[in-house]
């Protein structure tokens, strides 16, 4: 019997594997980075071995470091989670080869179904629809490969998933930077950068079936999950079961699954994922591993997958088909991003993370109070997943679970999950791969507190704040705050928010007249909450402080509000032209040098952050009077990397 699980992840993952270990009465070993040092996973689990570093390839990507690590502490099992070395085939060896169980298919599984050329060749072989696709080995032959196929067409890396490595071509003009900007990022992510390109669909659902297999050969499938809502071909919201599929394609898809499973021996927990589309559907890749929306699955089946996983590991059989489906389960992920800026990923501390207790609501979190999102790893925050009986109930319930949430941190992107799961062409259930595509992200990822809602947030700081100066105050401790003998005018206080400067005018005397907003009454003020009366509507805010931030939650929704300062400092504004870097990173590639002249928008700069290439453009045409960063180059945040003068 496994007796102690070391995870060889970090983060949402390695907890979630954790708590069940804990369940199961098998003590836990975590391995940690540099940057992670503190982090929950790290305090979670019985042991915890430091890797030492920041960089994945330093650390959560080094074999012999979490080998050394299994033998210090005397796990007798790895769990490798997903990302990172699950779909390591040298890693499965290295662990099977030391006289450890691992959790997770055999070697010879992960090495033909993780490449998604192999596996696409086997798919063919045992007559599973596959898209048209074309293997080039020079690029000499990449225009007419992509000719053969006809534009659009998808660069692809052979190795890995989530979105890393994939590019959408449209025309034949931009294919080599693509498949160039393809390979960097499979080689950073994979250390494989194979790339293929495949005939890339109009308006395809994402569909995927959960299949477990056992050492006696037995396969099943424990149904479909809808994966359609991506960006940049990465999902972000998931859910069981899709409400495209019929019984009839259902138990299709799931009995290809099961044969694609069988033809290498499957054991374990893998996902089988096909492209939906016109009622036909085509074999997409095999990911050999736990996905990050198995909750979907449990929350639908009853069942706990890592407990599958690990009695799998453990030589349990499984039986002759999986259970029922009841209700609907619907899965967001949270990520520290600002989808307005074409979802750049945002690091920092999250000082509060916390979501209303609702039954049917599970938060997977990374996350929690105090921590960090590291720019050295990917920016998820949580997993926020519902269960009702109904679809409609599902996504009510994870829509109004996110916007209450008390999120205080980076930007997110909580108002896009929100939009998307209050869409009517998501409620109709009208999704596909490009529905992020078809709709403007400036409406989708807008705040969801309007300007009104956010006037009411800052007229609750300047309310808390004035209640927490008085809690602080030695004398004339019974009069109230800006009494006169005459009264003259209101006091003011200002603050910053998504939508502008709000200079707020406030008495707690007296009802007083809010621009924008009416007659107001303050009710009670404390320096943590606020009741307000507005018109006939009584209204309560909580207020958190931190620093000059403050972070404002009620019904109307999420505030995040900068405390303008009465005695500002002198700030000079940067050099027209400036290009900065919008986070920490490094230089990948330098694309112009001083005296080019450039377009607007041209890409000047491509960085390396959170795993993902970022392109830095032209803030506008003109010269290029200074170029300040070189290839390799690791970067602070905001530095200017390139200046152009405008012309």
């Amino acid at each position: 019997m496994i007796s102690k699980v070391l995870v060889a992840n970090r983060g949402e993952i390695a907890r979630r594997i954790f708590r069940t270990c804990r369940e199961m009465g098998i003590a836990t070993v975590a391995v940690y980075s540099d940057a992670d040092a503190g982090e929950a996973h790290m305090r979670e689990a019985d042991q915890a071995i430091h890797l030492p570093g920041v960089a994945a390839t330093d650390t959560y990507l080094d074999i012999e470091a979490v080998m050394a690590a299994a033998k210090e502490t005397g796990a007798d099992a790895i769990h490798p989670g997903y990302g990172f070395l699950a779909e390591s085939a040298s890693f499965a060896r290295a662990v099977v080869d030391a006289g450890l169980v691992w959790v997770g298919p055999s070697p010879h599984a992960i090495e033909v179904m993780g490449s998604k050329l192999e596996s696409k060749r086997l798919m063919e072989e045992a007559g599973v629809p596959t898209l048209p696709s074309v293997e080039f080995g020079t690029t000499s032959i990449l225009m007419s490969a992509a000719l053969s196929l006809g534009f659009p067409v998808l660069v692809k890396a052979s190795a890995g998933g989530g979105g890393k490595g994939m590019r959408v071509v449209y025309d034949p003009d931009t294919l080599s930077e693509a498949v160039e900007a393809a390979e960097r990022e499979a080689v950073s992510a994979f250390g494989d950068g194979t790339i293929f390109l495949e005939k890339y669909l109009s308006a395809p659902r994402h569909i995927e079936i959960q299949i477990f297999g056992d050492s006696s050969g037995q396969v099943i499938s424990l149904y479909e999950r809808e994966c359609s809502v991506q960006r940049r071909h990465q999902k972000i919201s998931e859910e069981a079961p899709s409400p495209a599929i019929d019984p009839l394609t259902r138990q299709a898809m799931g009995i290809a699954a099961v044969e694609a499973a069988r033809a290498v021996g499957y054991v374990g927990a893998g996902t089988v994922e096909f492209l939906f589309q016109g009622g036909q559907f085509f074999f997409l890749e095999m990911n050999t591993r736990l996905q990050v929306e198995h909750p979907v699955t449990e929350m639908v089946t009853g069942l706990d997958l890592v407990r599958l996983q690990l009695e799998i590991a453990d030589g349990q059989t499984l039986p002759d088909k999986g259970p029922r489906v009841h209700g609907h389960a619907i899965e967001a992920r949270l990520y520290a991003e600002d989808p307005l800026n074409d979802y750049l990923p945002v690091a920092g501390e999250f000082h509060r993370l916390e979501f209303p207790q609702v039954d049917g609501l599970r938060v997977d979190a990374g996350v929690t109070n105090g921590s960090s999102v590291s720019v050295h790893y990917d920016p998820m925050i949580a997993k926020v997943i519902a269960h009702a009986p109904t679809r409609a109930g599902a996504a009510s319930m994870l829509a109004g679970a996110l916007r209450e949430a008390q999120i205080h941190g980076s930007s997110t992107n909580r108002a896009l999950l929100v939009r998307i799961l209050e869409h009517p062409e998501f409620v109709r259930g009208e999704i596909d791969t490009h529905f992020l595509q078809r709709h403007e992200v400036a409406e989708l990822g807008a705040p969801l507190l309007d300007e009104v809602g956010e006037r009411l947030a800052a007229l609750a700081a300047a309310l808390s704040d004035q209640a927490r100066g008085r809690d602080g105050t030695a004398v004339l401790t019974t009069v109230p705050s800006g009494w006169r003998n005459s009264p003259s005018q209101l006091q003011h206080r200002a603050y910053v928010g998504d939508h502008g400067t709000h200079d707020v005018g406030y008495s707690v005397v007296a009802p007083f007249q809010l621009e924008g907003v009416g007659i107001v009454n303050v009710v009670s003020t404390q320096p943590d909450r606020v009741r307000l009366l507005v018109g006939e509507a009584e209204l309560e805010f909580e207020v958190a402080h931190y620093g000059d931030l403050r972070f404002v939650d009620s019904k109307l929704g999420p505030a995040r509000l900068t405390e303008v300062s009465r005695f500002p400092s002198l700030v000079l504004d940067d050099d027209a032209g400036s290009l900065h870097a919008p986070m920490p990173g490094k230089v990948i590639r330098v694309d112009v040098s001083v005296g080019d002249e450039v377009i607007e928008g041209a890409t000047l700069v491509v960085m390396e952050a959170m795993k993902m290439e970022h392109a830095l453009r032209a803030p506008h045409g003109g010269t290029v009077s200074q170029v300040l960063c070189a290839p390799g180059d690791q970067v602070a945040a905001y530095v200017v990397l390139v200046v152009v003068d405008e012309t």
